[in-house]
């Protein structure tokens, strides 16, 4: 994540199955047409709590890392 957007993606060898779109607030799902189609219950819910604490830790990290002392 970062401070002003993030994303959040499942995938299996390297391709894309499920992305959250957070401007849209829903889940995605990336397979093609033509293929078996499956669901992802709850992981749009989850992929919010997941950048809501990503963005926490992020706010903490640029705090204590801004100018630290030197060694």
């Amino acid at each position: 994540c970062s401070d002003s957007d993030g994303v959040n993606m499942y995938g299996l060898d390297g391709e894309e199955l499920w992305y959250a779109d957070f401007n849209k607030k829903e889940g995605v799902v990336a397979l093609p047409p033509f293929a078996d189609q499956i669901s992802f219950p709850g992981y749009y819910e989850q992929a919010v709590v997941v950048q809501g604490i990503c963005k926490a830790n992020l706010a903490v990290d640029i705090k204590a890392y801004k100018n630290p002392p030197e060694t």
